[in-house]
């Protein structure tokens, strides 16, 4: 029986081998594409990302084995189904999700650092007042888990807590009664040339209020033992009704300077030896003085440098806002501003200090 082709059967024909052919040629394009790239790269390897594998992954894997070797790609088909095997395995891992953990709950972090705070801010308080403080604000803390929270942060317990306390604790327990005091130098010039006289400075350190004790260009026993004698004068002297006064070791506050305050009933408190950091807020004074003030001038005389010195007392006392105060004045404003008045300058030093207040 002989088969005729119907003239749209022939269309078809001649229509699908010439798409083959379109299909065949482009085919051959690509491989040798892909040989260039090859030749051009040599045998450096190509970073892909792992979204430009997952597409090649898919496309591969639809390919299978035979034909990828048949292309002749830039990957060899074990790299592509690798990369599939991977695809794979990472839909069925489940290793990331998130598990059920067993065991007692952390401590809440509120709790913990209130637990630190108290231990330190306290250091004769036991695991049990701890735990008492913290059921007085809501948080009920068996002492054992204090304990937990203390050794972890390398907190001693409570009795050698307390012969460890820290300085700091020392000082704000006795802000009262406590003062500083220290020597700064400044260069001046002088009929015999440029002089280092030495400024002494005495602190209230409760309140930051700072005394000029004394200048000098020789700060001998005599002279130190006057400026004891005026510091605990029982009428107006800076030292009233203080019972400690830190001082460095330097020879200048001599046995005889420590007695006279003894006597007035001023105990000295000196530092430990290479520990300026202990007298922090009068060396603090110290950096203010002279960068705003002494460093700024060109001083001629002793009478010029106790008027610069007085005139940053002044300053510093009631128009320089302190950020170890909260940001105050350390002479508080007699009555709030009047947000209507004008704002005055006042200039200090020849505008070298200034400050901005309502008129009153």
């Amino acid at each position: 029986m002989k088969f005729i082709l119907q003239p749209w059967q022939l269309m078809l024909i001649i229509l699908a081998s010439w798409v083959n052919r379109e299909q065949q040629e482009v085919i051959e394009y690509l491989r040798t594409e892909n040989v260039v790239l090859k030749e051009k790269l040599g045998k450096k390897r190509i970073l892909l990302t792992d979204d430009q594998r997952h597409r090649l992954a898919v496309k591969g894997n639809i390919l299978g084995r035979k034909q990828l070797e048949q292309v002749g790609t830039l990957f060899t088909p074990d790299t592509i189904l690798r990369w599939h095997r991977q695809l794979v395995a990472q839909k069925w891992d489940y290793s990331n999700r998130k598990q059920r953990k067993t065991g007692r709950p952390r401590t809440r972090q509120v709790i913990v650092d209130l637990t630190v705070k108290f231990a330190k801010e306290n250091p004769t308080w036991g695991y049990d007042r701890i735990s008492g403080a913290l059921s007085n604000i809501g948080y009920h803390i068996c002492d054992s888990t204090i304990g937990n929270i203390l050794k972890a942060h390398g907190i001693e317990p409570a009795p050698t807590r307390r012969r460890t306390g820290s300085w700091e604790t020392f000082l704000k327990a006795h802000w009262d009664v406590m003062a500083a005091i220290d020597f700064t130098t400044v260069e001046v010039w002088t009929k015999g040339g440029l002089t280092t006289f030495y400024l002494l400075f005495a602190m209230e350190l409760k309140t930051r209020r700072v005394n000029f004790a004394g200048c000098t260009t020789h700060p001998n026993e005599a002279w130190m033992k006057t400026i004891a004698l005026e510091l605990t004068n029982d009428e107006d002297g800076f030292l009233k009704n203080k019972q400690y006064l830190i001082m460095d070791r330097d020879a200048t506050f001599s046995k005889s300077f420590r007695a006279c305050l003894r006597r007035e009933g001023v105990k000295p408190v000196r530092l430990p030896p290479r520990s300026p950091n202990l007298n922090a807020h009068l060396e603090r004074f110290f950096g203010s003085l002279k960068s705003e003030c002494l460093h700024k001038l060109i001083l001629f005389g002793e009478t010029a440098t106790r008027k610069a010195v007085r005139s940053f007392l002044v300053h510093y006392h009631t128009e320089r806002n302190h950020q170890g105060l909260g940001n105050e004045l350390i002479v508080l404003m007699d009555r709030p501003p009047d947000l209507d008045a004008e704002i005055e300058t006042t200039e200090r030093l020849g505008g070298l200090l200034r400050s901005y207040r309502r008129a009153a």
